[in-house]
């Protein structure tokens, strides 16, 4: 397991006519509300779904003080991606299937002021990237195929987040180990027990009553699980 637990609401899930109070739903209290807000932006192309862009983003990120965790599911993020850092996210993910220079794309996000991150759909492995990966700062995993929200957890990308949690526990890499695609409070324990920093949630977390209290509900289910473990 990891010694860390964030848990980015995925606003994918929220209503979008109400973004800016949707954001402020997840806050809670400090230490036990979100730690990042999670943006999926999707071109149509990438992935056969349409979101938000750019501007949306700016918005956002004058209506919060939440780190920004951009995914971005898009086409040539070479060329798009450096934007969203330069707005002011915290994180900015591109997909290393559409990155044409990863390399680059890590330090050209990380010039513009970013933490860099390099996520891989479900059937990509992991090892081709391992090298990729020392250049970035996340590795999202995705646990469902990329472009809609509601989809159901794909347990078999956990294999990808144990290689990629030893790889960082044994210092080959330096980064947070993120996954993103059906974590609820059934799947996350299994996430966080492979090795997963990081948890995206949308509809686990929307779909609540009291969203703060769901990221609390999540939260709570994978230190559970670390104090068993620890026994």
């Amino acid at each position: 397991m990891s010694n860390q637990t964030l848990i980015a609401p995925s606003i994918l899930s929220a209503d979008f006519a109400r973004l800016a109070d949707e954001v402020a739903a997840v806050k809670g209290l400090p230490g036990r509300g979100a730690d990042w807000l999670h943006v999926d932006v999707m071109d149509a192309h990438f992935v056969p779904n349409l979101t938000l862009g750019l501007p949306v983003v700016q918005s956002l990120l004058a209506a919060t003080d939440l780190p920004v965790d951009c995914h971005l599911m898009i086409e040539n993020p070479d060329r798009w991606a450096v934007g969203y850092a330069e707005a002011g996210s915290y994180n900015v993910t591109v997909h290393v299937e559409a990155a044409d220079d990863p390399v680059m794309l890590a330090k050209d996000l990380r010039a513009a002021g970013a933490r860099a991150g390099l996520a891989i759909k479900p059937g990509t492995p992991l090892e081709p990237y391992v090298e990729v990966l020392k250049h970035y700062d996340t590795l999202l995993v995705m646990s469902v195929e990329p472009g809609f929200g509601g989809q159901e957890f794909i347990g078999e990308v956990l294999d990808k987040v144990r290689k990629a949690r030893a790889l960082v526990d044994t210092g080959h890499l330096n980064l947070v180990v993120e996954i993103d695609g059906g974590i609820n409070t059934d799947t996350i324990g299994r996430a966080a027990e492979a090795g997963v920093d990081c948890f995206v949630a949308g509809s686990a977390v929307y779909a609540a009553e009291d969203p703060a209290q769901a990221v609390e509900r999540l939260r709570s289910r994978v230190e559970a699980l670390a104090v068993r473990t620890a026994r």
